[in-house]
């Protein structure tokens, strides 16, 4: 294990999550761990490419030396970026199951209990089939979670990388608030989202931000198409800005008009409302069912027309195409009686589809479960923006200085 210091984090957190790792495949026998998920092997060696499509591992042995194999062409991010020092390439015309099975051979795993992540994205049945096919004299596990065990809470260095990725979120929030108006595209507040991301040191996010207005935020997890925003319609955005990976995300709605109506004001009562209550009762030892039934009976209780039809929350963190959460994780869901922890993180979405039947709304936060209670890594106003400006003839907008919905001047 090489030490370096130009590394996400210092070198002693690898040691800390290779060690856990380590204790526990002793806890399920195994005797190494075939790791494919793109997210796990960030979180154990800082590799990182857009290549992942194409196989790659890491082989982590109970005890010895970790080696990865890859296409030839990621090769020099293992080297560029990672502490590990064995490779095993292939070619794009080659076999990297075969090179699989013989590097397992060269260090002594062929006869071996071998953990395998059978949920991983990017170890598709047929690849599975012939890991199976050809590793005949040992055993196959299923070894899911066994990373993720580790990553679901994040150490006060991952926090800390987690307020970088914030920054980020948080200013393109600001920007796609501002550029928001009758007669401007969405594709120009996602541009504006985007840039500010950028320029606050972000980096390229997981899934680019969610820009839709009027009847458009009725279509689940739909993005910007070119509509024209117009007037007295209501723009939806939800943000997650990355660094290093690491994510957070937030959700804001943005009324085009000089007063809220009686249906809209309700989903931001409600919501800003679950949003408080949740980070009061939040702390370790919570159930997630119970942090779950805390923004539902919120939410529920509204008199908007609209409902919360998706979980509550998902952990998030480090993320890959083709999503920013880690809901597969852990989720904020009805009937889970796992409990909060310190240092897990979540993105927690009160959002109201269906206002009258036809328009969704969101606020949200990202937080962290810290020793006895929780903290949110943003400083934006959990609250709706009102925009009253108005579209002339020759196709201009008169902007007013955006307000939040207490009649106070809205920082964005």
């Amino acid at each position: 294990m090489r030490q370096r210091d130009d590394m996400t984090f210092p070198h002693e957190e690898y040691v800390r999550r290779l060690e856990g790792l380590r204790e526990r495949m002793k806890e399920r026998k195994l005797d190494a761990v075939v790791i494919s998920d793109p997210e796990n092997l960030m979180y154990l060696t800082d590799y990182q490419t857009t290549g992942y499509s194409f196989f790659q591992a890491l082989v982590v042995p109970l005890e010895g030396d970790c080696f990865m194999v890859t296409r030839n062409m990621e090769e020099s991010n293992i080297h560029a970026r990672t502490w590990v020092e064995k490779t095993r390439p292939y070619a794009d015309n080659g076999d990297a199951i075969q090179q699989l099975i013989e590097s397992l051979r060269e260090h002594g795993l062929y006869n071996c209990t071998v953990g395998y992540e059978r949920n991983s994205y990017f170890l598709p049945a047929y690849q599975q089939d012939r890991i199976h096919s050809a590793y005949t004299a040992g055993r196959l596990l299923d070894c899911f979670g066994i990373v993720e065990e580790g990553r679901m809470l994040k150490s006060k260095a991952e926090i800390e990388v987690m307020k970088k990725a914030a920054k980020a979120t948080e200013a393109g929030m600001k920007a796609g608030i501002e550029a928001a108006a009758p007669g401007v595209t969405e594709n120009e507040i996602g541009a504006a989202i985007s840039s500010a991301m950028f320029r606050a040191g972000g980096e390229p996010p997981a899934v680019m931000p969610y820009v839709t207005s009027g009847p458009r935020t009725m279509i689940g997890h739909a993005t910007w198409e070119g509509r024209t925003v117009q007037e007295g319609e209501h723009v939806f955005l939800e943000v997650g800005g990355c660094y290093r990976r690491y994510h957070t995300a937030m959700m804001r709605t943005i009324v085009l008009q000089d007063k809220l109506s009686a249906s809209m004001e309700s989903a931001q009562r409600q919501m800003t409302k679950a949003l408080r209550e949740l980070k009061k009762y939040i702390q370790p030892g919570l159930t997630v069912s119970d942090a779950d039934k805390i923004v539902r009976d919120i939410v529920t209780d509204g008199r908007h027309g609209g409902a919360l039809i998706t979980r509550s929350g998902y952990s998030i963190g480090i993320a890959f195409p083709p999503s920013w959460d880690e809901g597969y994780i852990l989720s904020l869901m009805q009937g889970d009686p796992q409990i909060l922890r310190e240092g897990m993180t979540f993105h927690i979405i009160p959002w109201v589809w269906g206002v009258d039947g036809d328009k969704t709304v969101g606020i949200s936060d990202t937080i962290y479960v810290t020793e006895d209670s929780c903290e949110s890594f943003f400083t934006l106003e959990e609250e709706f923006t009102l925009k009253p400006g108005k579209k002339s003839s020759s196709g201009d907008t008169t902007k007013s200085k955006p307000k939040s919905t207490n009649g106070q001047s809205a920082s964005a």
